[in-house]
């Protein structure tokens, strides 16, 4: 027979009706060093130009660029039909490329991992804590001019 569910479960989550505040990262005084990590799918043939760019504009920002990752998507015949999708939803790139960008930040001693595509909220902490500095994306570190 079915048996009626038990009230004494575990109690409902009580969620704070305030959003939490995320403290923004500023890049720390001249001369620090970021990893700088970009994303781009196959059909973004001008990935290069793109990062040579966003390391400028670090640099025009004080920071200074010590190791540059590139995760290419749809490069394969398998990847080609998922070329729009992350590798992974928590991380958006694959997980070996997580562990070459982690080992470079401790090779480095890096400040920061900024991120030439955008990132969510939770990839941004599950970056975070799976890289051992803070993970930002580009976008929302550097000002709009």
């Amino acid at each position: 027979m079915h048996q009626p569910r038990r009230r004494d479960r575990r109690p409902a989550r009580r969620v704070s009706s305030a959003p939490a505040r995320r403290q923004a990262f500023r890049i720390p005084a001249a001369g620090a060093d970021v990893v700088l990590v970009g994303y781009f799918s196959a059909g973004q043939k001008d990935f290069e130009s793109l990062m040579e760019s966003a390391a400028t504009e670090l640099a025009a920002h004080g920071a200074r660029v010590a190791a540059q990752f590139v995760q290419r998507r749809g490069v394969s015949d398998g990847g080609a039909r998922k070329m729009g999708l992350p590798y992974s939803s928590r991380t958006l790139l694959t997980y070996g490329k997580v562990r070459e960008v982690a080992l470079a930040c401790e090779r480095v001693d890096a400040d920061a991992v900024i991120f030439a595509a955008s990132l969510t909220e939770r990839q941004r902490r599950t970056l975070t804590s799976m890289l051992g500095c803070p993970a930002e994306s580009l976008s929302d570190l550097l000002p709009a001019d």
